[in-house]
């Protein structure tokens, strides 16, 4: 068999992440082990070019974009004073400016058509360049300082408002974010609706913070953010907040003067990213390649040590191949579709999407009741901005709760499918944030109709007219064989009270059509954001059984793969000539002491990295028999 190549020297603290990974792709490529080098390749990837996407959301009106344009200092957002911002914009760094727009169709791939870059601020669902298909994000490439360090913003559209929903759409972006930042402007303090988003965001992304706008423009400021620093504690949230100006910000690079570039609070939000955002990723890149370099080396030591023992004691190597024989049956159980792992997963995605199909619409139902409750107890037509603000939101909110439980149950999922694997030994969870991730519309895909508008004062007082008319001639008539004129106080008076009976009529009747309408109109909303967000939790569920069913195949195939090279090298040196073992066994004993060095450097580095990360892992006792090495390489 091939033999993994020798690495130059022992790895040590100093050593540079791309050096050791460079000498085990090597060894593995030279032990003709594509599959570990396809991922020790991926994670090196990750080493060289880190991408730490942050998240820029906030309610409407209040000033994402120009915060945007602010910390970049370019003018690439569009700004003005009603909503600018209907698409979500990703900005990367890129040598020449340049545009793309991500299209989407039912039934149908993604398609990128460029755009002018220039055109960015004034594209929206209607653009010609849409082609009939919905636009799920815009995605740009501008030179610029901080990008080009591996930053990645996404601007995205207001939550709440009347026909401004997009928190579920904000959310579904949120699991595979790096960082998040919630805007809220100093005019007022944090609201209900921003704390409930808030609480949302905090449980699907563990760095956030609330960026405190406008600071130049109110005086009271600090006292607002002291108030936004008590709802938040009382929420239970431990969020930081940042007071920053962007005009300040915006000017002080105009003018290169730095005392302003400081009172624009920029500089403590500089040192949030730095600490949280960029600290963090290079923890957790360093915790993901020390799990691979463990579980590459495991996976090569299994090889080298099974050939090894065979060389050494020729009397053992039958019972060695026997035990490997068994291992690899076992192996080949987990990949089979038949194996627990399978029905496991199988179940567990089948009672998922169940659930969260249920949960949506249980949801979903218990608002639209609500809003038929309270329309039968008020006047819809008098309120109806109202309850579409309300209702939107409320929505909104339901199914950003909706997605934090369908996230909450994959992780579960994936622990307990992990279970069937951890019997063997430790196996890293998938990550199921990138499968989470999706630009959903979220309730902005229903559109709450408008009411009929009421009838004039005109129309008000022909009703009036109309049903004293009766009134006037019924008792005139009655009156004038008592000798009296038809046109009497009595005639007068009767019209006046049959005339107000028929307008009281009348505006009942209006009023019980209005709210039949105004139900009517809430149904069908409640009935298309359920028939588009069904969609999404399902589509959503397809992308989860995936990623779960990759993953978990990768690491049986993967366990297979090893034991059968160790079982062929072990069988090759059983019956390799006396007079070639010595030579041999030198050779293995050298190249076991460097993958031993190898999986010490990776086990100093999760020492090293102990603040955990988005990877998991589950571990479960090893049974007494020969240990097949796991996804991070565990015994």
């Amino acid at each position: 068999m091939t033999t993994p190549a020798k690495t130059s020297a022992a790895p040590s603290a100093a050593t540079p992440l791309l050096t050791v990974l460079g000498d085990t792709i090597e060894a593995a490529r030279a032990a003709d082990r594509d599959d570990l080098v396809v991922r020790l390749e991926a994670v090196a990837q990750r080493v060289r070019d880190p991408r730490r996407r942050i998240v820029v959301t906030g309610q409407l009106e209040q000033g994402k974009s120009r915060f945007v344009n602010a910390l970049l200092g370019l003018d690439v957002c569009r700004v003005g004073d009603d909503q600018t911002t209907t698409i979500p914009l990703q900005l990367e760094y890129g040598a020449v400016p340049r545009a793309e727009l991500v299209l989407t169709a039912p039934g149908a791939s993604d398609i990128r058509v460029e755009v002018p870059f220039d055109e960015i601020g004034s594209l929206d669902a209607r653009s010609p360049y849409a082609q009939g298909r919905q636009i799920a994000r815009i995605e740009a490439a501008v030179p610029n300082q901080l990008l080009s360090e591996g930053i990645v913003l996404v601007d995205t559209p207001g939550v709440g408002g009347h026909s401004s929903a997009y928190s579920a759409a904000v959310l579904g972006m949120v699991p595979a974010a790096d960082a998040v930042l919630l805007l809220s402007d100093a005019s007022t303090e944090l609201t209900e609706p921003e704390l409930s988003f808030l609480r949302q965001v905090k449980e699907l992304c563990p760095t956030v913070a609330v960026l405190l706008t406008k600071v130049d423009m109110y005086p009271h400021w600090r006292q607002v953010a002291e108030a936004d620093r008590g709802h938040i504690a009382r929420s239970g949230l431990d969020i930081p907040m940042l007071p920053v100006s962007s005009l300040l910000r915006a000017h002080a690079l105009r003018t290169s003067n730095a005392q302003l570039g400081r009172e624009s609070g920029f500089g403590a939000l500089f040192a949030f990213l730095k600490e949280q955002v960029v600290a963090r990723d290079q923890v957790s890149t360093r915790a993901a390649v020390a799990r691979e370099l463990h579980s590459a080396a495991e996976h090569l030591a299994l090889v080298l040590g099974s050939e090894l023992i065979a060389l050494r004691d020729p009397e053992r190597s039958d019972d060695a191949i026997r035990e490997l024989q068994r291992a690899r049956t076992a192996a080949e159980d987990l990949r089979r579709s038949s194996g627990y792992w399978q029905q496991t997963l199988q179940d567990g995605i089948t009672d998922l999407m169940s659930d969260i199909d249920h949960d949506l619409r249980e949801r979903l139902r218990a608002v639209a009741h609500t809003a038929e409750d309270w329309i039968d107890e008020h006047d819809p037509g008098r309120h109806w901005q109202a309850i579409a603000e309300w209702l939107t939101g409320t929505v909104d909110t339901a199914l950003g709760d909706n997605l934090l439980w369908t996230h909450t149950r994959a992780e579960t999922l994936a622990e307990r499918v992990a279970e069937h694997f951890g019997k063997a030994s430790a196996v890293d969870l998938p990550d199921v944030d990138n499968a989470m991730d999706a630009e959903g519309t979220g309730a902005a895909a229903g559109t709450l109709a408008g009411l009929e508008p009421d009838i004039s004062v005109t129309s008000k007082v022909l009703v009036g007219l109309r049903g004293s008319y009766g009134g006037v001639l019924m008792v005139g008539l009655a009156s004038t064989l008592a000798g009296l004129a038809l046109l009497n106080p009595l005639s007068i008076g009767a019209g006046v009270l049959v005339g107000g009976k028929a307008y009281k009529d009348d505006k009942q009747l209006r009023l019980a059509r209005k709210r039949a309408e105004a139900k009517a109109a809430v149904r069908r909303f409640v009935d298309d954001v359920a028939f588009q967000a069904g969609k999404e939790a399902k589509d959503r569920m397809h992308r989860i059984h995936r990623a779960l069913r990759d993953h978990f195949t990768g690491v049986a195939e993967r366990s297979l793969r090893s034991i059968d090279a160790s079982l062929k090298a072990a069988q090759d040196a059983a019956n390799s000539a006396v007079n070639s073992r010595s030579g041999r066994r030198g050779e293995l004993e050298h190249q076991l002491v460097r993958v031993a060095e190898l999986r010490r450097y990776a086990d100093g580095m999760l020492e090293l990295t102990s603040t955990p990360g988005r990877q998991r892992s589950y571990s479960a006792p090893s049974p007494g028999v020969r240990p097949v090495p796991g996804e991070d390489g565990r015994r």
